[in-house]
């Protein structure tokens, strides 16, 4: 006698199932994630004292220092956010500061679960005590190839690729294009632009990405985080950005009736039709003004639009927070399952900076099978 096949239940995951989850990250900050304690033994070690509680010739405590840059990036302002990163990149001047960062930034990651991670860094950044852009990026390579032995040692299997960052108010993006394009086939895997959006359009750097162009190269591009459509048009029509860092505000090309009604303008529109990654971050958005509340952000709507969206953790120390975190936030004010946490890892998958037979290997050999143990 033949028997209905009953669907396994919906689940909500707990914090638990959620950190042991397959997770990719896409949006990650290198100097926006040292551990306090790591800040704190860098700057005695190079005599740094303008951390905040240095007094008396001792640093500060790594606790109340971890708090301090939380609640100095809780400000409401992306450009009172930034400036919390002169402290970290003042520690992270020397070789060995950047190795050592760069191994803590491997493991922490891993033991959140994460198998896969594009970090972000700005070489011209790390200069003030005599390193050459190459040697930056050589170090940072080095770190993080240290920490993944590291954390395989203990288990867990972690993949690191670096997007290399020019800012975007300085004047050394091409520069900085050719020194991402020079190491891409040693552990780059893409270039990015970051810093304050207003007043300084993405269409600056045209001469950057019209060479990674032509070099057949990967980037992305902060744009529609602080600043509106323009900066995300200009990204993706001007730039031909391959993912929006951030994207947040397409948003506001997406209106909503009374009656539930959903009505997409032209961008918004065109962002969806080419399945544009979105590097959503939704704390980070928080602190910055993006957005109001996590039940508000807009990646609930774009998630039941079906945009690309995925989840990323922007600066971990700054947000006090970890992909496993970020997700927490989710479960809780959209009632998320583990298939949708499924369908953003995917999702952050299918948009990495890798070789296509290499993201397929993961999907199907790592992420998959990982949730579907989850979902037992």
């Amino acid at each position: 006698m033949e028997t209905a096949h009953t669907p396994a239940p919906v689940r909500i995951p707990t914090p638990d199932e959620i950190r042991r989850a397959p997770k990719v990250l896409l949006h990650d900050h290198l100097d926006g994630g040292l551990r306090p304690q790591t800040i704190v033994e860098l700057a005695e070690a190079i005599g740094y004292e303008d951390l905040p509680g240095f007094e008396n010739g001792k640093q500060p405590d790594p606790v109340a220092l971890g708090e301090w840059f939380r609640e100095a990036a809780d400000s409401g302002s992306l450009v009172r956010y930034l400036e919390t990163f002169a402290h970290t990149c003042a520690v992270m001047q020397t070789r060995e500061a950047l190795v050592r960062v760069a191994a803590d930034c491997a493991e922490d990651l891993a033991d959140d679960g994460i198998v896969y991670a594009e970090v972000r860094y700005a070489p011209e950044q790390h200069l003030e005590r005599g390193l050459s852009l190459d040697e930056v990026v050589e170090a940072v390579n080095e770190g993080f190839r240290l920490g993944e032995a590291r954390a395989a040692a203990r288990g867990r299997q972690i993949r690191i690729g670096t997007l290399i960052t020019a800012m975007r108010h300085a004047a050394r993006s091409l520069e900085i294009a050719e020194l991402a394009n020079r190491h891409r086939d040693a552990g780059v895997v893409g270039f990015d632009i970051a810093g304050a959006e207003a007043g300084h359009p993405p269409t600056r750097h045209l001469d950057a990405f019209d060479y990674l162009k032509r070099e057949n190269n990967h980037f992305t591009i902060h744009a529609g985080e602080a600043f509106g459509l323009p900066s995300i048009w200009e990204a993706l029509q001007c730039c031909g950005a391959d993912r929006l860092g951030h994207g947040v505000r397409i948003i506001d090309d997406i209106s909503v009736a009374q009656d539930g009604g959903v009505k997409l303008g032209r961008l918004a529109s065109y962002v969806r039709d080419k399945r544009i990654p979105l590097e959503m971050c939704p704390t980070s958005n928080l602190q910055t003004g993006a957005a109001t509340s996590y039940a508000e952000h807009p990646i609930g709507l774009l998630r039941n639009l079906y945009f690309r969206v995925t989840v990323n953790t922007d600066n971990r120390l700054m947000s006090g927070t970890t992909l496993s975190r970020e997700f927490e936030h989710l479960v809780e004010a959209f009632d998320y399952t583990v298939d949708d946490l499924r369908w953003f890892t995917v999702n952050a998958m299918k948009s990495a900076f890798l070789p296509f037979d290499e993201r397929l290997a993961l999907i199907n050999d790592v992420i998959k099978p990982g949730y579907a143990e989850l979902r037992g």
